[in-house]
């Protein structure tokens, strides 16, 4: 999948022929924020109702890190496979590649409803089925990761970040999609990537300069 730079405008194209399917391909980035925040303080309020509440906030990093991963994995070995089949390179246009063809498609940049909803009512029996007590606060973890995923995501593409957190988070993901998309797998962080050796070369540089030069110190 090559990075396609199209202009800094908002610009897109129809996925779909049918109306409703094309209507719910679209979603405003605010939506994961005011859905899924009041879950997570649903589960919250859940888990200290069965366990303590320093389990409770330990297991929700725990998910908060579980979120980082997935995110991490589903990036890099489903969102950039290369298909053969014309079934399924139409499939990876419809779930990453338009993102790559139209990075700017401000209403395409977190994950539709209809798909982030059953997935998560999916995590979430896992989870249950799996690690109960203890599902609560992980879920809430989990989805306050997916949720700043989410957003960081969109300010990557539209926001001017000015702050040196920001900064490097946009350039990060930008090179991603302008530079190198085989490197940077991580997008709300790069965690992941330097525990399995995708960080980009550039990043590595850097690291290794600013390491120096504290070193001099």
């Amino acid at each position: 999948m090559g990075a396609k730079f199209v202009s800094n405008k908002d610009e897109t194209i129809p996925l779909f022929k049918n109306p409703i399917l094309e209507y719910f391909s679209h979603i405003h980035p605010l939506t994961p924020v005011v859905v899924f925040v009041p879950v997570v303080i649903v589960m919250m309020w859940m888990s200290v109702s069965h366990v303590s509440i320093l389990a409770t906030c330990a297991v929700f990093v725990g998910g908060v890190v579980l979120w980082t991963l997935i995110e991490y994995v589903i990036h890099r070995f489903a969102f950039h496979i290369h298909p053969t089949s014309t079934l399924g390179k139409k499939v990876h246009f419809l779930v990453h590649g338009i993102h790559h063809d139209y990075p700017r498609d401000s209403t395409r940049l977190v994950m539709p409803l209809l798909v982030s909803v059953p997935l998560a009512l999916l995590f979430f029996l896992v989870f249950q089925a799996v690690v109960a007590p203890y599902h609560w606060a992980l879920f809430g973890g989990f989805i306050a990761g997916y949720v700043a995923y989410d957003s960081i995501h969109y300010a990557t593409h539209h926001w001017t970040m000015t702050g040196k957190v920001g900064r490097f988070l946009k350039e990060y993901h930008m090179k991603h999609h302008y530079v190198d998309d085989h490197t940077a797998y991580g997008v709300s962080n790069p965690l992941w990537d330097y525990v399995f050796g995708t960080v980009p070369e550039w990043a590595r540089r850097r690291a290794t300069q600013t390491k120096g030069n504290h070193g001099t110190h």
